[in-house]
């Protein structure tokens, strides 16, 4: 038995010593939040949705109005109306919520289609650009999110932003 314990403790030692020491490793951190928030293409792609969509966003905005205003004059004139006419005035307020549910349902999935095409065009983007740089600079692991701490030596971020805005000017602000 003691034999045996000998020569896995030899076989152990020797598996140590065996393995390389990897000191020179160059390990970087990217927080990926601030470069979202910090990016000009994020900003640019944030600025292009709202205005894809203000339109939108305007006549549901139009539509809640002219909700509210029958709705008011269904409270008001209600008295004096006749019961056919403030029938066809519930009936058009109720036609009208429906038609507002539906837009704004469209509304909402249009928007988050778009939101995830813009998003994952951005990602691609920072991903590229961090793996740009770490080339450039010989990383040999980068790291992103879950790091629970980093020195502010291996933080690259403000490296690839600044990637970013110059790709970002050569591409005219597209």
């Amino acid at each position: 038995m003691k034999s045996m314990m000998s020569m896995l403790a030899g076989a152990l030692a020797l598996g140590v010593v065996a393995v390389p020491a990897q000191a020179d490793t160059k390990v970087g951190f990217v927080n990926t939040v601030q470069l979202m928030e910090e990016a000009p293409q994020a900003k640019s792609a944030q600025t292009k949705l709202e205005t894809e969509f203000a339109p939108r966003e305007q006549e549901l905005l139009n539509l809640q109005k002219d909700i509210r205003a029958l709705e008011d004059r269904l409270a008001r004139d209600s008295a004096v109306m006749s019961e056919a006419e403030s029938g066809k005035l519930e009936r058009d307020i109720l036609a009208k919520r429906r038609e507002l549910k539906r837009s704004q349902d469209e509304f909402r999935d249009d928007l988050n289609i778009r939101k995830n095409e813009v998003l994952s065009k951005l990602q691609r983007q920072m991903y590229d650009a961090t793996v740009g740089l770490a080339k450039e600079k010989k990383f040999d692991i980068i790291l992103g999110q879950g790091v629970v701490y980093s020195n502010d030596s291996v933080d690259i971020t403000d490296q690839v932003l600044e990637k970013l805005k110059k790709e970002f000017k050569a591409s005219g602000g597209k």
